[in-house]
C-alpha cells in the first residue's frame, strides 16, 4: 500500500494521518476511511477529487467532527453536511458531482477501462464548502477503483458484422456467458462488462447502435443472434450456461430475443429501467421509425430537460405492440426504479406480471422496484445523474435527458440491485459451488 501522504501539522504537535484501505480495489468493493491524529471534537472536511477522461473535476464532501481520541472512522460516523450527511462509508463517490463552474449536462463513465478511476481524497481543517483548491489540506491519500481485476482478459470482437468486446475471467473455464446490452446512447460501453468478468462471468459489451459503423438499417434480429452465438462457441464460454443482461433499450432487445428467437435460449435475463413495449422483431431503423409515432408524447420541464417516459404511456393493449412475455421460458429478473423520468418501468413490469400471469410463466419473474431511483442504475458507487446531454437516437439530435431520481436512494438502489444481480445470475448459470473463480485484487 502507498504510504499516506502527511503534511500539516496541528496544534497538538502531530501530523494528522489519513489512511484509504484498500488503496486499490474493484469499483464495487467499499473502502475504509480513517482520520486520526486531529485534535478531540476538530471540525474536519473530507473532500474526493476525480478527473475524468474528459478531464473534467468531480468532488464531493462531507463535514465531519473528531472523536475525543481525535480520530474520524467514516464507517461509523456521521457527515453532518456536505454533499452526502449520514453514516455513508462511501459516500465520496457516489454523491461526486462536478466542480462548481463545470460544462452542463455531465456524465462520468469510464471508458479505457484497462486503467484505473483515481481518485484523490483529502481532510482540511474546518467545515468547507468550495474553494478547496485554494486550501491546504491536513492530509492526503489516493486511491484507484478498477473494473477489471488482474487477470482479465480484453478480446475485440470483430466477427460476422458483429462488433463487441468480451471480458474472460482468469483461467482455463469455461464460464458461463453473458451478453451485456445497453441502451439508446449507443456506442461500446465495456464498465459493466469487465466487472462481470472479474466476478467470474465471460462477458460480451455489444454495440449495436454506432452511426458511423453501423446503419440502424442492418441491425435487426440477426445481428444479435450472431452476437449471441460469438460468445456461446467461445473456448472458454459454457455454452449452456447463456444469460442476456439489457439496460434501457437493452431490455427491448433482450425482451425480445427471449420471446422469439429460435437461436437464442438463454438460462436467464436481467432487464434494467426497461419495458416490453417496442418489440425489437425487425431492423432498429424500423423500430425507431415506430417510436418517432409517439414523439408527441415527450416534453421538457421548466429546465428545458427532455422527459421520454410517457412515449409508452399508457402501456398500450394492443399485444402487436408489446413483446409477448408470456413465450419467455427461462428466469427474468426486472430491476426497476421508482422515479424513471426515461422510461415508464415500473408501469412496464405490472402490465408485464399480468401477462405472465394469464400465460402462467409468473414464477419465472423477480421485480425489483427501487423508490426515488432514477434510469441510470449503474454498478455501485457510481455517481448519480438526475440529467445528462443525450444524443435521442429517434430525431438524431443533442438534448438533455431528465433520468429522475435522488442522489441517496438511488445509491442504495445501485449497491442493493448490483449484489441481486450477481446473486441471480450465479444461481442460475452456476451448476456447482466451485464452477466460479472469483478473480481477487
Amino acid at each position: 500500500m502507498l504510504a499516506p501522504i502527511r503534511t500539516v501539522s496541528t496544534e497538538r504537535g502531530t501530523c494528522p494521518l489519513l489512511t484509504v484501505q484498500p488503496n486499490r480495489a474493484q469499483v464495487d468493493e467499499k473502502f475504509q476511511i480513517v482520520i486520526m491524529n486531529l485534535l478531540p471534537n476538530q471540525k474536519v472536511t473530507l473532500h474526493s477529487l476525480h478527473q475524468s477522461e474528459d478531464k473534467d473535476f468531480w468532488e464531493a464532501f462531507g463535514h465531519y467532527i473528531s472523536d475525543e481520541n481525535g480520530t474520524v472512522t467514516v464507517a461509523k460516523d456521521e457527515s453532518l453536511g456536505g454533499t452526502y450527511e449520514g453514516t455513508e462509508q462511501m459516500g465520496l463517490l457516489w454523491s461526486m458531482r462536478p466542480v462548481p463552474g463545470s460544462r452542463p449536462g455531465l456524465r462520468l463513465r469510464k471508458m479505457n477501462i484497462l486503467t484505473p478511476i483515481v481518485i484523490h481524497i483529502s481532510v482540511y481543517n474546518g467545515h468547507l464548502s468550495q474553494d478547496f483548491s485554494q486550501q491546504t489540506p491536513l492530509a492526503s491519500s489516493v486511491t484507484e477503483r478498477w473494473y477489471v481485476a488482474p487477470g482479465v482478459q480484453r478480446v475485440n470482437i470483430r466477427e460476422n458484422g458483429v462488433r463487441g468486446t468480451l471480458f474472460l475471467p482468469p483461467g482455463p473455464g469455461p464460464y458461463p456467458g453473458v451478453l451485456d446490452l445497453w441502451g439508446g446512447g449507443g456506442g461500446l460501453v465495456e464498465y459493466r462488462s469487465g466487472l462481470l468478468a472479474s466476478h467470474g462471468f465471460a462477458s460480451m459489451a455489444l454495440e449495436y447502435l454506432a452511426p458511423e459503423e453501423l446503419r440502424t438499417a442492418d441491425v435487426d434480429v440477426s445481428y444479435f443472434e450472431k452476437a449471441y452465438q460469438i460468445l456461446q462457441n467461445h473456448p472458454k464460454v459454457h455454452r449452456d450456461r447463456m444469460a442476456m443482461l439489457g439496460l434501457s433499450f437493452g431490455s427491448a432487445v433482450t425482451l425480445s430475443m427471449a420471446a422469439y428467437s429460435k437461436v437464442i435460449k438463454p438460462q436467464c435475463c436481467v432487464c434494467i429501467s426497461g419495458s416490453h413495449v417496442f418489440p425489437v422483431d425487425k431492423s432498429l431503423f424500423e423500430v425507431f421509425e415506430e417510436m418517432k409515432k409517439y414523439m408527441g408524447r415527450i416534453y421538457m420541464n421548466k429546465e428545458n430537460q427532455v422527459i421520454h417516459r410517457d412515449i409508452i404511456l399508457p402501456i398500450p393493449s394492443d399485444p402487436a405492440l408489446k413483446v409477448d412475455v408470456g413465450r419467455i421460458k427461462c428466469p427474468l429478473l426486472l430491476v426497476n426504479a421508482g422515479d424513471d423520468q426515461n422510461w415508464a418501468s415500473v408501469e412496464s413490469a405490472e402490465d408485464m406480471e399480468m401477462m405472465m400471469e394469464k400465460a402462467g410463466n409468473r414464477h419465472l419473474l423477480t421485480v425489483l422496484t427501487y423508490p426515488d431511483a432514477g434510469h441510470l442504475i449503474e454498478p455501485p458507487y457510481s455517481p448519480h445523474f438526475r440529467a445528462s446531454n443525450f444524443i435521442l437516437q429517434e430525431i438524431k439530435e443533442k438534448i438533455v435527458m431528465l433520468w429522475g431520481g435522488q442522489t441517496k436512494p438511488h445509491a442504495y438502489a445501485q449497491e442493493d440491485s448490483w449484489e441481486k444481480i450477481l446473486t441471480f445470475l450465479r444461481q442460475h448459470l452456476y451448476f456447482s459451488s466451485n464452477f466460479a473463480v472469483k478473480a481477487k485484487l
